[in-house]
């Protein structure tokens, strides 16, 4: 049995259909990686996975049953927009998810729970090359450095399931190269099973084992919300050719136009 299963699942808002008729199957450990126009429900489907959005019709399974219908410690996600909070030193963003779940009140672990969240705090920051900044706020770091930051403090919980949102859009050229590298170095130490949205298609086959299209195969001019998007892409990577990949840009570049 597939880890995660996609049944007929549609997102509706009302009268806007922004999902429609997804099906899928991901086994343990694959790296999905998405691309499609903006406004064609990456987003949004990965809001479905960490469970901040629920189905309107369908079936989204974990394990063979219904992924849970709020955030828990099984998935974590990243952001473009660095979500780490500005008040705390990264030593500090790092112990939080375990000061809170030690105290949700106050947001404090004291003795021995407290050095040991400490110590596995200063791990983590560690294996994503932040050894030399645990003192440091988040304005006092670089882009790539919060990056690092808020990958250490989602992935702390060990969660099986690692969700990225456009992670390293903002960044330039040679920080994304050096992220890429140490995404791929977490997810096979950790054996995470990953969904990454992204607009850049060679970072996409890059990183991924596997890259969904997200795309409308239906468009109605005079009613932009009446179809929603599907996997009309579903492809192993590295057995695509030159051919597939035109395909694929020609078909978010026709859609984007279409939705603008």
């Amino acid at each position: 049995m597939a880890a995660i299963e996609i049944k007929n699942l549609w997102k509706e808002y009302g009268d806007q259909v922004v999902l429609e008729r997804l099906n899928a199957k991901v086994e343990e450990g694959e790296f999905v990686t998405i691309v499609g126009a903006s406004g064609c429900g990456k987003t949004t489907f990965l809001k479905m996975m960490l469970g901040t959005e629920q189905a309107s019709r369908g079936q989204l399974l974990l394990d063979g049953e219904p992924i849970a219908a709020e955030p828990d410690e099984t998935r974590g996600i990243v952001f473009q927009r660095y979500s780490v909070l500005p008040h705390l030193s990264a030593l500090r963003n790092v112990m939080l998810a375990g000061e809170l779940s030690a105290n949700r009140w106050l947001g404090l672990a004291f003795g021995a729970r407290r050095r040991a969240l400490r110590d596995e705090a200063r791990e983590m920051l560690e294996s994503v090359g932040l050894s030399q900044a645990l003192d440091k706020y988040p304005h006092e770091l670089s882009g790539g450095m919060q990056q690092r930051l808020a990958l250490a403090q989602t992935l702390i919980k060990r969660p099986r399931i690692l969700l990225l949102d456009e992670p390293f859009g903002a960044l330039d050229p040679g920080i994304r190269r050096d992220m890429h590298k140490l995404v791929l170095d977490l997810w096979q130490k950790q054996n995470l099973t990953v969904f990454m949205i992204t607009h850049d298609l060679a970072e996409g086959f890059y990183l991924g084992t596997r890259l969904w299209v997200f795309d409308k195969e239906r468009l109605d001019p005079q009613d932009p919300g009446r179809y929603g998007a599907r996997v009309t892409y579903d492809l192993p990577v590295g057995n695509s050719d030159k051919g597939t990949l035109q395909s694929i840009s020609h078909s978010v570049d026709s859609t984007a136009r279409a939705l603008a």
